[in-house]
C-alpha cells in the first residue's frame, strides 16, 4: 500500500467504478491553478458510498483577492451534489484555505446532502478506524505565523505562475510536463523536514485518539505508509498532481493519480461534459 494504483483508465461511455468511500483534498477551486476539468471526469467516473471533501476545496484566501470561478467550477459542484443525491454520505471538512466554513460548524450544517464536520472517524469494510481531518492545525506555521502563511501562500502562487510559463516553454522545445514547484519544494531541506514533522505529528494524534490511521491533506503531497505502526493516508492534491484516496468494498485502500492514469496532458486540459442519467 505504497504505490499508486495502476487501475486501467476510465473509458468514455463505461458504467461508473464502484468505490466504498472516496477522499479529495485541495481542490483550491476558485483559483486558476485548479484543475477542475480534470476533476470533473474524476467525479463522473465512479459511483461510491462515501464521499469525503478533506479541505481547501475553496481557496477563500484567493477569493477575497480575486474572482475566478468558470463553468467546469459549476460542474465540479453539480457532480459532488448529484453523488449526494443518489445516496452517497458527503462530508465537507474545511482546511485553512476555506476557515469561513469552521464558523458554521456548530450549526451542524447541511446543505444539498453536504454534510460540514470538523473532521471524522471512517471505518474501512476490513475494521481499520481512521481518523479523516484536514491537517492545517498540525502545522506549526498555520497555526501560529498566519502572515507567514499568507506569504508562504504568495510565494506558492507566484510558483505555479512561473510553473506555467517553463512548461510552456518546454512544451514548445517538445519535452513533457515537469513540476518545477514539486521539484524545489524536494530539494529545501527544511521543506522535508516539515513534511515529516507534519506526517508523523498526523499519525500522533491518530494514536492519541486510539485509531489506526489518519486520512489528511494541506500539504499538496500524497503519500501512504505507516509511521511507527500508523497509516498514514495524504490525498495530495488537484492543483499539480490530481490524486485522490479510494477505499474498494474489501477495505484495500489506493492512491489514485487520474492525470497518470488517464495519460491526461496539462498542456491540453480535457473538457468534460456529463449527461443527466436516465
Amino acid at each position: 500500500m505504497n504505490a499508486f494504483s495502476a487501475q486501467a483508465p476510465h473509458p468514455p461511455g463505461a458504467a461508473p467504478t464502484s468505490y466504498r468511500s472516496v477522499f479529495i483534498s485541495d481542490t483550491h477551486m476558485g483559483t486558476r491553478g485548479c484543475k477542475a476539468d480534470f476533476l470533473a471526469g474524476f467525479l463522473a467516473s465512479f459511483s461510491t458510498e462515501n464521499l469525503f471533501l478533506v479541505g481547501d476545496i475553496v481557496d477563500g484566501w484567493r477569493l477575497r483577492k480575486s474572482w475566478y470561478w468558470d463553468e467546469m467550477h459549476d460542474e465540479v459542484v453539480r457532480l459532488i451534489l448529484r453523488h449526494a443525491s443518489h445516496g452517497a454520505q458527503v462530508l465537507y471538512i474545511p482546511g485553512n484555505h476555506d476557515e469561513m466554513f469552521r464558523a458554521w460548524l456548530p450549526l451542524r450544517l447541511e446543505i444539498g446532502g453536504v454534510r460540514l464536520v470538523a473532521d471524522a472517524e471512517h471505518v474501512t469494510a476490513d475494521g481499520s478506524r481512521l481518523l479523516v481531518i484536514h491537517g492545517d492545525q498540525f502545522d506549526s506555521v498555520v497555526r501560529y505565523a498566519k502572515t507567514l502563511a499568507f506569504l508562504g501562500d504568495w510565494a506558492y502562487t507566484a510558483a505555479l505562475t512561473v510553473n506555467r510559463w517553463f512548461n510552456e516553454v518546454r512544451r514548445v522545445l517538445g519535452y513533457p510536463y515537469w513540476s518545477l514547484s514539486q521539484w524545489a519544494k524536494r530539494q529545501v531541506k527544511g521543506a522535508v523536514k516539515a513534511i515529516d514533522r507534519f506526517e508523523a505529528a498526523l499519525a500522533n494524534e491518530a494514536r492519541r485518539r486510539h485509531l489506526d490511521g489518519v486520512v489528511c491533506g494541506h500539504i499538496h503531497h500524497a503519500e501512504m505508509r505507516r509511521i511507527d505502526g500508523v497509516l498514514y493516508l495524504n490525498t495530495g492534491d488537484w492543483v499539480e498532481s490530481c490524486t485522490a484516496l479510494v477505499e474498494h468494498h474489501d477495505g484495500r485502500l489506493e492512491l489514485l493519480d487520474w492525470v497518470a492514469l488517464n495519460k491526461l496532458s496539462f498542456f491540453t486540459p480535457r473538457r468534460v461534459t456529463v449527461s443527466e442519467p436516465a
